[in-house]
């Protein structure tokens, strides 16, 4: 009796044994994979793009724009130091900013991007476009007129100017301008509470001014996809001007990242089943579409749609440096 019992408790711990020992290897994966995990969310790679022009002015060849996308309130190092000193390594013409700094439209947190434009050297040239986590750029004063939010008058107090209509960069006799493509692709439909053509309506006419060699550069928080660029394409009732190049954010490169698979899940309507499992090369990076360039950002943050899972997954925080090349017939 007790020889069966000792044989049945050996034959049970033998079996533990070999259990824990072959789970050893999966929990040390899954360790060193969580360990990977924080040390990629908490660095910065800048992603370098070459991005041909056709008719590019010689006097901006190798013009260069970065990208700051998808901040998300995140906190790199002491006062931002490891983002700043990302950015600060390097030369460019323009800095712009295009969306989701902020967690949601009704945070206060604005330290930590006023912390990273109080930082930033270069801000010769530096534009804002909002994005959906952002707060109302404009808001109604007590006399019924539009006047900017707080967030946008602090942000301006350092050193950044939120495009809401164009921009003009000058060199020579040649003209880059950069425009918030959600408003430049509006035909006569901004109305002040009067009905009158407003000041903004007025500064995207520069719009329908531009010569051959002008070059047009739209920001925009969201991507266009390929279907919504034909739809507005086909309608009378906007004005899809002829854009040289497009930069984006949102997606976050799909925060997260399966190997040989890519981005699990975007937020975009226009893709298949509401963005699972997107086009690949619509995620991130550039790509052309019937003549229309756009590059998009896979940003610094993270949603949290999910709470708990408020994380990237093999998709390091990015800053984008642009250079633009001509492409001349």
């Amino acid at each position: 009796m007790h020889s069966k019992l000792i044989k049945s408790i050996q034959a049970n711990s033998n079996s533990l044994g070999i259990k824990i020992r072959r789970g050893i290897p999966l929990f040390l994966f899954f360790l060193v994979l969580a360990f990977y995990t924080i040390y990629d969310n908490n660095r910065i790679i800048s992603i370098k793009q070459t991005i041909q022009i056709e008719n590019l002015p010689k006097e901006f060849e190798g013009f260069t724009i970065l990208q700051i996308s998808d901040l998300h309130e995140r906190v790199f190092g002491d006062k931002q130091e490891k983002l700043l000193n990302a950015i600060n390594s390097h030369d460019y013409d323009a800095i712009v900013f295009t969306g989701d700094i902020l967690d949601k439209p009704s945070s206060t947190n604005y330290e930590p991007f006023y912390t990273l434009l109080e930082g930033i050297s270069n801000k010769e040239v530096a534009l804002f476009v909002p994005g959906n986590r952002d707060p109302q750029s404009f808001i109604l004063d007590e006399g019924a007129t539009l006047e900017k939010g707080e967030f946008i008058k602090g942000m301006e107090e350092r050193g950044v100017n939120l495009l809401n209509s164009v921009q003009k960069v000058e060199k020579g006799n040649s003209m880059i301008y950069f425009t918030y493509f959600e408003n430049s692709i509006l035909k006569g439909q901004i109305k002040s509470r009067k009905g009158s053509i407003n000041k903004l309506q007025k500064e995207l006419t520069t719009l329908d001014t531009l010569i051959e060699s002008d070059i047009l550069i739209a920001l925009n928080h969201y991507p266009i996809p390929d279907e919504r660029i034909d739809y507005l394409r086909s309608k009378k009732e906007y004005n899809f001007r002829k854009y040289d190049l497009i930069i984006a954010g949102h997606y976050h490169g799909g925060q997260f990242r399966v190997p040989l698979i890519g981005a699990l899940f975007v937020p975009e309507q226009y893709y298949l089943w509401g963005g699972i499992f997107p086009p690949r090369d619509r995620v991130k990076g550039l790509w052309d579409y019937k003549g229309i360039k756009q590059y998009v950002s896979a940003g610094l943050g993270s949603s949290d749609a999910l709470h708990f899972m408020k994380f990237r997954f093999l998709n390091p925080p990015e800053i984008n440096v642009l250079t633009l090349q001509g492409k001349n017939d």
